[in-house]
């Protein structure tokens, strides 16, 4: 059994040996996941938290000192704010019959670690591709749902999907009208993208699951992996990291590799 003090010596000791600063800071907590061989530290606050990530030097060296698979840092805040939502989540699926979600909100209320049962429904969802398209077909299938994909033309060239001639900037801001009036026309009465907010009910139900979960940006690239739009806008890819980075969805570190990533582009 790993322990909050053990892992505070241990970080401690790989900052000194890399000539970090040592600075005051609190772990709440240690869980660890033997089948997955995952450690989960709960640091006090993001001041905290930033200590003990060390510029992913220190998180790395931590990864190989436990001999665990993957080492992962939430805040106090982070959780609280998780719970939060998923009490609102459990609410929405209630109230419009969206039963087959019920049991991965409640999986979710008790992460980490992350242990997701399998659900049944026979229900189809629109799915639109947005900047973390693999998440939004990887979501679908964790909800069991039968999904038609769509996104913006020549957007994710590597996906099968049916291209839609819409404007660049719906490859990270959806436009929840255009897609309510798609799925109607199609007889579907849910839509997964990453819309602005986590859940909304117009004609359809639509549904962003990082939202609706309150899963961030590295933990989908960890769950379902990573492919970034062909064709965008920089400007808009700006506006996209930080509203999601100030939501607290991305860390900043990552949104600065990733407007790099994106104003390197041609």
């Amino acid at each position: 059994m790993i322990t909050p003090e053990e892992v505070k010596e241990l970080v401690i000791k790989i900052r000194r040996e890399h000539g970090l600063p040592i600075t005051p800071f609190e772990i709440d907590e240690v869980r660890y996941d033997k089948e997955g061989e995952k450690l989960f530290i709960i640091a006090h606050d993001r001041t905290d938290k930033s200590v003990v990530i060390g510029s992913s030097l220190v998180i790395g060296k931590l990864k190989e000192e436990l001999k665990v698979k993957l080492v992962s840092v939430y805040t106090t805040l982070d959780l609280t704010l998780k719970r939060m939502q998923l009490e609102k989540s459990l609410e929405f699926a209630k109230e419009h019959n969206l039963n087959f979600l019920i049991p991965i909100i409640k999986a979710e209320m008790k992460f980490p670690p992350r242990k997701w049962p399998e659900v049944k429904t026979n229900k189809e969802a629109l799915i639109f591709l947005t900047f973390n398209a693999d998440a939004m077909i990887g979501f679908s299938r964790a909800f069991n749902l039968k999904g038609k994909v769509y996104g913006v033309k020549y957007s994710f060239p590597k996906l099968s999907y049916t291209p839609l001639d819409r404007p660049l900037r719906e490859v990270f801001f959806p436009n929840e009208e255009f897609l309510n009036k798609l799925a109607s026309e199609n007889g579907i009465d849910i839509v997964i993208s990453e819309f602005e907010f986590p859940s909304k009910v117009e004609d359809s139900v639509m549904i962003n699951p990082m939202r609706f979960l309150r899963i961030g940006y590295f933990e989908v690239k960890y769950l379902f992996g990573e492919s970034r739009p062909a064709v965008f806008n920089k400007y808009d890819l700006i506006d996209y990291v930080v509203t999601m980075v100030e939501e607290g969805l991305m860390e900043a570190t990552d949104g600065a590799r990733i407007i790099r990533w994106g104003w390197k582009r041609r």
